[in-house]
């Protein structure tokens, strides 16, 4: 069954999940923003945890003084490098704490990310609103440097409301209908230059031996190898068990990055795969989960009988 996007409804004054955006043009800007959001919370007894690079962490600790102390901050350019972590982690902070209402600051879509990173903060984003619906009471307030924004990432577009330089909170209608939009359309295609192999069952040790061979010529550690070899058996099974038997591995470097791009004819229902813990009993979606833990980035798409699943694995 597709798990929908949430119904929109307003902000002010509902008690479960609320999720807003702000655009800083300077340092000044994102402290104002980020600072009074933590003190209100911190006056009224929530737990409160800010998510952000370590640059924004030092000037929020700065103006917070001895209020500091009382927040927990996490440096998001480790834990959200692959976006597909940060739902979880919200998600363990929920758990500890069901008796307390939660406040959340989080910047996935940080200064330095490349393309593919960018489109993947956009899509978490997008899917916090189907992760956190029906939970709450949670708050969580997003800063996007302006410097960031383009056509195609727009805070608009996957927030209910967003606050914008007049000192105004604006609403925009279609914020639902993103993260589901998203995850129907492809990827783009691999380069001409890519190499690709067919697979099925009977060729899975011969493509990791491929992937193992390309990755230690381009310097890889031992360690990561193994990462990205027990990433892509899970991803490539996942292909003979639910996608019709049989698969294609795209191959190639770019921008110091081994980039593997599995695509079959299945299907994916789920928009939070790999981003929840399915249970032990569960099928399907473990594989996935491996993949987000052990890969630097991890694109899925599906939809109309195509699902691809994008490996990223930083060289340097």
């Amino acid at each position: 069954m597709l798990i929908d996007s949430a119904t929109e409804r307003q902000h002010r004054g509902h008690a479960g999940f609320q999720h807003d955006a702000f655009v800083y043009i300077d340092d000044e800007e994102f402290v104002r923003q980020t600072a009074s959001f933590v003190r209100d919370g911190l006056e009224s007894g929530e737990v409160v945890l800010a998510a952000l690079p370590q640059s924004q962490i030092k000037l929020l600790r700065d103006d917070l003084g001895t209020d500091a102390d009382e927040v927990t901050f996490v440096d998001i350019t480790t834990v959200g490098r692959n976006p597909a972590r940060i739902i979880p982690l919200w998600r363990e902070l929920l758990v500890k704490h069901p008796d307390s209402a939660v406040r959340g600051i989080g910047e996935p879509a940080y200064v330095g990310r490349n393309e593919a990173e960018f489109e993947e903060a956009k899509l978490h984003e997008a899917l916090l609103n189907v992760a956190f619906e029906y939970a709450g009471p949670f708050r969580l307030r997003c800063p996007y440097d302006a410097s960031v924004l383009s056509r195609d990432l727009d805070p608009t577009d996957n927030h209910p409301l967003v606050f914008e330089h007049d000192g105004e909170w604006r609403q925009k209608a279609s914020w639902a209908e993103v993260a589901r939009e998203i995850f129907r359309t492809p990827l783009p295609a691999a380069p001409p230059y890519a190499e690709r192999k067919e697979f099925g069952l009977t060729d899975l040790t011969g493509i990791r031996a491929w992937v193992n061979r390309t990755a230690q010529a381009q310097g890889l550690s031992f360690d990561r190898i193994d990462d990205l070899a027990l990433a892509l058996h899970e991803i490539c099974t996942n292909t003979i068990r639910f996608g019709g038997g049989r698969g294609t591995l795209s191959l190639w470097i770019c921008d110091r990055l081994l980039i593997c791009d599995v695509e079959d004819h299945g299907r994916i229902d789920d928009l939070l795969v790999g981003r929840v813990l399915p249970p032990l009993d569960g099928v399907g979606g473990r594989g996935v989960w491996l993949a987000n833990q052990l890969c630097d980035l991890v694109q899925i798409r599906s939809g109309g009988g195509f699902t691809q699943v994008r490996l990223h694995t930083r060289l340097d």
